[in-house]
């Protein structure tokens, strides 16, 4: 089975060669919002999130393949960058004698920006 991104992007195109798909990322952006203000809706509901997270990151996929942007690729990269940035927090913290659970939020904020600065 494919990856779920993966999945999304290929259903997407599969769409788009029968002509089922947005004329342009414009669309595919109005879509998007949609879905986040469904999942805000949701929320105030609480209900099961589930599906509308599933709707929410299936437009993102298709925002993204209209952008012409790998979706997968970028999460990937993302991912990468995540972890660069909250290991970066927990060495800076270390040299402080501290562990990420003792830090403030304040603290972890002004760290996570020190690290995306450099």
């Amino acid at each position: 089975a494919l990856p779920a991104l993966r999945r999304a992007q290929k259903l997407g195109r599969r769409a788009q060669r029968v002509g089922c798909d947005w004329e342009g990322p414009e669309g595919a952006f109005e879509k998007l919002k949609e879905e986040l203000g469904e999942m805000e809706e949701a929320l105030g509901r609480g209900e099961d999130l589930a599906n509308e997270i599933g709707d929410l990151l299936f437009s993102v996929v298709n925002f993204a393949r209209l952008l012409g942007v790998d979706a997968e690729e970028a999460l990937h990269r993302t991912c990468d960058r995540f972890m660069e940035r909250f290991s970066y927090i927990e060495r800076r913290l270390k040299e402080r004698g501290k562990s990420p659970k003792e830090a403030s939020l304040e603290e972890m904020d002004r760290l996570w920006n020190e690290a995306k600065g450099r």
